[in-house]
């Protein structure tokens, strides 16, 4: 992607015309990613903003290894996390996983992406924080407790509360008669 190429040296000098068309182009990708990680849609779109102004200030450090929009989707998603790290709450302890029935079945996966992420961002901040790291953008426990300085038992215990908490979520959505077509107001 030669254009790209081209931007991002332009970006690297200060370049406003060219910060501007990076912004166009991947708005809509790192805001999906900042409402995966966010409470609600302005606080996504602060992350977004916030996002922006380090990408913008650390784009001379990208050396064109890697995905440029991936470099981006970190630094996204760490934005985000330093959010919570500042408002941290006690993290919990771990739990007997030995009763494990958090796995979500199929039928009730009939329901629509935004009333899931609805639901997701209505985890509180610890459980929604290690979900989105592990389940949606694949990192690991361990890789989990280190960003976000907790064990790694406290990483599986949020993840697993996470999953009771959603597949609750789903159970009572799937009971009050919702199907994929109906609506669901926040």
């Amino acid at each position: 992607m030669v254009w790209l190429d081209e931007l991002i040296k332009k970006c690297k000098k200060n370049d406003r015309n060219a910060q501007s068309i990076l912004f166009s182009e991947y708005k809509e990708t790192l805001y999906l990613i900042s409402l995966k990680y966010c409470r609600n849609e302005v606080d996504a779109q602060d992350n977004l903003h916030d996002a922006f102004m380090v990408i913008f200030e650390k784009i001379k450090t990208y050396k064109g290894k890697g995905s440029f929009e991936g470099w981006m989707k970190r630094i996204t998603i760490y934005k985000a996390i330093d959010r919570y790290k500042r408002k941290k709450e006690i993290p919990l302890e771990p739990i007997d996983y030995s009763d494990d029935d958090t796995s979500i079945d199929s039928t009730f996966l009939d329901i629509s992406l935004d009333i899931l992420l609805d639901f997701i961002q209505k985890l509180p901040d610890q459980y929604r924080l290690v979900f989105n790291l592990y389940q949606l953008d694949g990192y690991s426990h361990k890789e989990i407790a280190e960003i976000l300085s907790i064990s790694e038992n406290t990483s599986k215990t949020n993840y697993h509360r996470a999953k009771l908490q959603l597949k609750q979520k789903i159970i009572d959505f799937r009971k009050e008669g919702h199907s994929k077509s109906h609506t669901h107001e926040k």
